[in-house]
């Protein structure tokens, strides 16, 4: 008999979780798996006290992660179909999930368990062929704690996210040496991030760019990421990054600086089943 228990320490994870990223056809999206995965409440599935798999939901009741080991007596499509009709006690309400296609497990029991679907985001890899045009090399300087407050104000202006989370995520980026940015006459006018993964695909760097609104459609932002490129070579590594599906314009930036999108992420609504 399989036992769902709601989970305070996720290191408990880290064999399960390391199945999980071993089980994907690609490497996943940095942000949704290091950044809000951490974050959401995680469930651990029991036989006989032994831990074989796992999930997590966000605030928003939507599942961000399923795993199932092949040790388990419990059959996938059973379990899932129990979470997502509401039927545990422990994980309570569950709305819907998100998926990406380089999840195949995952992603057919989402698709089993709906009819509503949507592409959420686009997951690019870059093409190791590709050459950066050094004639429109920009020089990126590496953020430290000096420009933080600089930084937050503008991301802040640029995508309107909260400046207490912004003031926390940079300061770890900074941390991390993972935080650059392009001014002119001294002004910030783009930032790039070349996130580094500490366990699981770690041959990848997860990269990122903000462009100020008024310097938006003149090729900065694919300057930015071509240098972002060279930042990950040298150190050895394969870049990837994301953009989401409504964002026609971050799209466009990543194709020309040499990326292809090989995967999605798609949410699913249970409500409509």
């Amino acid at each position: 008999m399989l036992n769902i228990k709601k989970m305070t320490q996720q290191n408990e994870l880290s064999d399960l979780k390391t199945a999980y990223f071993n089980a994907s056809t690609g490497p996943l999206d940095g942000m949704w798996h290091f950044g809000f995965a951490p974050m959401a409440q995680h469930f651990g599935f029991y036989e006989s006290e032994v831990l074989v798999g796992f999930c997590c939901i966000n605030s928003e009741k939507y599942l961000l992660q399923f795993y199932l080991s092949e040790i388990a007596n419990t059959l996938p499509s059973e379990l899932f179909t129990l979470i997502i009709n509401n039927e545990s006690e422990t994980v309570g309400e569950v709305k819907g999930a998100f998926a990406s296609t380089a999840e195949p497990q995952y992603l057919s029991l989402c698709m089993d368990g709906s009819t509503a679907h949507s592409v959420n985001a686009l997951m690019y890899q870059h093409c190791e062929d590709k050459i950066v045009r050094e004639a429109e090399e920009i020089e990126l300087i590496l953020a430290n704690y000096d420009q933080l407050n600089s930084l937050v104000d503008f991301a802040f202006e640029a995508i309107d996210a909260p400046k207490e989370w912004l003031t926390s995520y940079y300061t770890r980026l900074i941390s991390r040496d993972e935080l650059w940015y392009w001014a002119i006459n001294g002004s910030i006018v783009a930032t790039g991030e070349c996130r580094l993964f500490d366990e699981h695909q770690t041959q990848f760097a997860d990269l990122g760019m903000i462009v100020s609104t008024e310097h938006r459609r003149q090729g900065i932002a694919t300057r930015v990421l071509e240098q972002l490129v060279m930042i990950t070579k040298r150190k050895g590594l394969n870049a990837i990054c994301s953009a989401e599906s409504g964002n026609i314009g971050a799209q466009k930036a990543i194709h020309k600086a040499g990326f292809k999108a090989l995967n999605r992420i798609v949410q699913f609504d249970f409500s409509h089943r």
